[in-house]
């Protein structure tokens, strides 16, 4: 399937689910998810007056951790969903400003922005090299790319718990609550096809990315990777 193809099953797919997205993300996250944004927003380490991106905002939740942590910051939020932005603008300020962009393409200048963020993205792209290669060349020399995004369990006692929390849990509270049961399907499978912290970490690294670091929430199936521009 070609980019656009796959853009438009993305668009179709969250775009259903976008009225239930965030209620779902907490509830199999066990709350735990806006404490990894905050954390996106921490390592973003604006300076006074900064300017950042939030890639995949969806309905704008770090845009939102980080127009509360740095009031004087100008923060864009890029999406390819409508509903999803439709959802993020009444609940973020209006030092947010909404675009509708293509992770692979994104339309701004080289060096636009003090730091680059995306959370349950990657995952979701067919080139994730090219995704990153297109952060970078957004970010400013020095600033951070940061990635928040979900994977496989890692082999330990827990794992037989997780994959029965991602296997059945997900896909029938999906069902129930959003009415969408093939999107909890695939959202799940996709978490588990999709790269560890290290791997990521290594992609990172391969596009240009330095001091490349990473940290594991949830039991390790939350990766949060980052990195920065070369000065």
């Amino acid at each position: 399937m070609g980019a656009s193809g796959w853009n438009d099953q993305m668009r179709a797919m969250f775009g259903s689910i976008a009225h239930r997205y965030d209620f779902m993300n907490t509830l199999m996250s066990f709350g735990r998810d806006r404490s990894w944004r905050r954390r996106v927003v921490e390592l973003a380490d604006l300076p006074p007056r900064g300017v950042m991106l939030d890639v995949g905002a969806g309905t704008g939740r770090i845009s939102l951790e980080a127009s509360r942590r740095f009031d004087d910051a100008r923060i864009v939020a890029a999406d390819l969903t409508a509903e999803m932005m439709r959802i993020g603008m009444k609940d973020c300020p209006s030092q947010v400003k909404w675009t509708c962009a293509d992770a692979l393409w994104l339309p701004f200048p080289d060096s636009t922005f003090h730091a680059v963020s995306s959370g349950f993205l990657v995952r979701n792209v067919p080139d994730i090299r090219r995704a990153f290669s297109e952060q970078l060349r957004v970010v400013a020399p020095g600033g951070r790319v940061i990635c928040l995004d979900a994977g496989p369990p890692p082999e330990n006692l827990l794992k037989p718990l997780m994959k029965i929390h991602l296997n059945t849990v997900i896909p029938r509270l999906g069902a129930l609550i959003s009415g969408d049961r093939s999107a909890y399907r695939y959202l799940p499978a996709s978490t588990q096809a999709f790269k560890t912290a290290r791997e990521i970490a290594s992609i990172m690294e391969s596009v240009g990315i330095t001091g490349v670091k990473f940290e594991r929430h949830m039991f390790g199936t939350i990766s949060i990777v980052y990195g920065r521009k070369p000065s």
